[in-house]
């Protein structure tokens, strides 16, 4: 391999990663001017998980207002109240306004663990507290539009990225808050729109900015394929965020110098290399 080769092929790849990052953010006109909340499992989730959607979405010229809920303060290894300062660290690393849009809760019904189980219908309560108060209190009618204090609610798809009990309880919560929101609400569009984090093969969960070409593409293919079946909505319901190097980076430093107490060997590898901190495919559910 020559000198010339080896110097181009850096370029080649970053030309290609910035190339994939600016073509994806045409995919999402529509996150402008919201309020959005990402409902988490546990402190580190937002950066590990979610920070190419954070990072875009809280970019002042779309003006949305975004916050966080956290389910739990990740007690698990006795470090509750450390875990939910660092959350609040990487909340503004990643561009949230101030340390009152997060909430990280301490509940016995959430805790921490791979084998503990959260509730569905307590999970649908504490978002009906949260964002439809009006509902609890107020008899309706299906004459009487459904209403929420935010447009929109980002969180785990039905398999939790990373099988994480605790992450696909989130996703059962969230469609049980909003089928209750609309029930008896025939012929009304749901307030709130729930966009879920895509799970991916574990081959494609470590191929970084790689793998963004291989999302664009399958999104693509399912457009066609929602075309063909003269279903335009479907072809619109995924959203997709690419990272820029500088966005790459802020999403590590959310990890390193936020979440010092959560940064084991292993979790070097998740930011270097996991697509999950450069790729993040938002699909629209169904409500």
């Amino acid at each position: 391999m020559d000198l010339i080769t080896i110097l181009a092929i850096p370029i080649l790849v970053s030309t290609i990663w910035l190339f994939t990052a600016n073509l994806s953010r045409s995919s999402h006109p529509n996150f402008t001017n919201k309020k959005i909340c990402l409902l988490i499992a546990h402190p580190d989730d937002e950066a590990m998980f979610f920070s190419p959607a954070l990072l875009a979405l809280t970019a002042p010229e779309f003006g949305n207002h975004v916050k966080i809920l956290c389910l739990s303060n990740g007690n698990a290894d006795g470090l509750g109240q450390v875990r939910g300062k660092e959350l609040m660290a990487s909340a503004k690393l990643l561009g949230l306004r101030s340390g009152e849009d997060v909430l990280v809760l301490d509940s016995l019904d959430f805790v921490d663990g791979m084998d503990t189980k959260w509730d569905t219908e307590k999970i649908a309560d504490v978002l009906r507290q949260a964002f439809s108060p009006q509902s609890q209190t107020k008899k309706t009618n299906g004459d009487d539009a459904p209403t929420a204090t935010i447009d929109v609610l980002v969180t785990f798809d039905r398999h939790g990225v990373s099988s994480h009990p605790n992450h696909i309880a989130l996703y059962n919560g969230a469609k049980a808050w909003l089928n209750g929101l609309m029930k008896g609400k025939r012929g009304w569009r749901c307030p709130v729109e729930l966009h879920t984090l895509a799970s991916v093969s574990i081959l494609r969960k470590y191929l970084s900015f790689l793998d963004a070409p291989m999302t664009m593409l399958l999104g693509f293919l399912s457009g066609i394929k929602a075309s063909r079946n003269q279903n335009k909505d479907e072809g619109r319901r995924q959203a997709l965020f690419v990272s820029d190097i500088w966005q790459w980076r802020q999403g590590q430093k959310a990890m390193t110098k936020a979440h010092k107490s959560q940064m084991r060997w292993f979790r070097w590898g998740w930011i270097t290399f996991g697509r999950y901190m450069v790729v993040n495919d938002l699909k629209r559910e169904v409500i």
